[in-house]
């Protein structure tokens, strides 16, 4: 029995790479516009986590998460148990990858009404510099809540094609896919999608949907079927780039931003065959809107110089900081601080209510001993009490910004600050927190939190 679709959320990063730029440094390519990019210190899994934490209110636990990517940011291992202790979810409840192609999205989003849990879809975009990939990929995530209650959306149908051709492909070790002959693709993927859609609409009962959203790594393919299937609403694409396995979920997103209940929408995904969906708002859409809206997501960027995309890419091997790389972070330490490090969890003394972070036994205060509760940090807003300007330290993006942070509420803690420059940074700045990777290290992600101006 399926779920009800209760919440919603979208994540875009901060930095874009304009296509005018590839056009001035490699003599061809670029266009009008920019793409997407996730910073030096950003993956599909913190990307995941952002989304994720805006899906869910705080308290809620959903008990699964179904997480679709193209770019995990480890092979043999879960990544979405991060996005699981990020969340403070406690060790109760399951969590899956389903990563390596782009209908994967369709899958977890299905298990995820399936379950009641969380479908998170995060995806980085690399193609070869120069390529189409490269110029018109975006990044960025989005997640969908699953559970009991009144739904925001209610499936009317949902049909699927399948079929074995070779489109698009990427082996393992790979960093960029292999693309066959374009008109090749469009010509396979046509009878599937006429197919999926016709079975779909026909179920539903709907002649003409009011919005339509065609989701596919064929660019081709889409143009065909948005012109053959058009919506009473027109639509428009979140101007970042194709986001991938995040894709369909990106601009699900934008269409849930603006629907009007009562109006229907037919999400149409083609990859390895067609995944066609025919959705109907419902009333509880008008209070259950995410908190950001795409369009204002897509709208806060900053610009990236093309050298700086392709070292943070790891396709432009720069000189390093002249300072000795941070040690690889081990397993049994990250295990025993999985809620501080994971989840930005604290203490409060209850006998005085002084916040610790990280967490003590012994209160600094009044010296009260193993006399705390939990202190979940990792929503609670704060001020910048001092910072320094580190132009020394280890970084792909220097300089690093150190900051004192009082939170709202109790705790003090020094982070660094993510998506900014010196200038945008003062005594008495407002923050807000972000999952990141402060780096990597043999291997092996050292995942904690950051600070980002709010």
């Amino acid at each position: 029995m399926a779920h009800a679709l209760l919440s919603y959320a979208a994540y875009v990063p901060r930095h874009r790479l304009g296509r005018a730029q590839l056009a001035a440094a490699l003599g061809s390519g670029g266009g009008k516009g920019s793409r997407a990019v996730a910073s030096y210190d950003e993956d599909s899994t913190t990307m995941g986590v952002e989304a994720a934490r805006a899906a869910l209110t705080d308290g809620i636990k959903p008990p699964a998460i179904h997480f679709a990517t193209t770019a995990p940011a480890y092979f043999d291992k879960t990544n979405a148990t991060a996005i699981h202790a990020a969340l403070d979810l406690g060790h109760e409840g399951f969590a899956v990858d389903l990563a390596g192609s782009v209908r994967g999205a369709v899958g977890a989003l299905r298990g995820a009404a399936a379950s009641g849990g969380l479908a998170v879809l995060s995806d980085l975009r690399t193609g070869r510099p120069g390529s189409a990939d490269e110029r018109d990929g975006g990044d960025a995530a989005a997640a969908f809540h699953f559970g009991e209650g009144e739904p925001i959306v209610a499936v009317l149908a949902e049909t699927s094609t399948t079929a074995e051709f070779l489109d698009r492909w990427r082996t393992p070790g790979d960093f960029a896919s292999g693309q066959w002959e374009e008109r090749f693709g469009a010509e396979a993927y046509a009878p599937l999608i006429d197919d999926a859609v016709t079975r779909a609409l026909a179920a539903a009962g709907v002649e003409q949907p009011d919005h339509v959203i065609v989701s596919s790594p064929h660019a081709r393919a889409v143009a065909a079927a948005t012109k053959r299937y058009a919506g009473r609403v027109p639509e428009e694409a979140p101007a970042i780039g194709y986001a991938g396995t995040a894709d369909p979920g990106l601009r699900l997103a934008a269409v849930l931003d603006r629907v009007r209940p009562g109006e229907t929408i037919l999400l149409v995904v083609a990859a390895d065959g067609c995944d066609a969906t025919v959705l109907e708002a419902r009333p509880a859409i008008e209070r259950a809107r995410a908190p950001k809206p795409v369009s204002q997501l897509v709208a806060g960027g900053r610009d990236l110089l093309y050298a700086t995309y392709l070292t943070w890419r790891g396709l432009l091997d720069r000189e390093p900081p002249r300072r000795p790389e941070p040690g690889r972070p081990a397993g049994p330490p990250s295990l025993r601080s999985e809620s501080w490090k994971f989840a930005f969890v604290g203490s409060r003394c209850e006998a005085c209510g002084q916040v610790h972070v990280p967490p003590r036994r012994v209160c600094v205060n009044c010296r009260a001993v193993d006399r705390m509760e939990r202190a979940a940090l990792s929503r609670q807003p704060g001020t910048v009490a001092t910072f320094t300007v580190d132009r020394l330290a280890f970084s792909p993006s220097p300089p690093v910004i150190d900051a004192v942070v009082d939170f709202d509420g109790g705790g003090r803690y020094t982070l660094e600050v993510a998506d900014a420059s010196p200038d945008e940074v003062e005594i008495g700045t407002p923050v807000e927190l972000a999952f990141r990777r402060l780096y990597t290290t043999g291997g092996v992600h050292n995942y904690f939190w950051k600070a980002t101006v709010a």
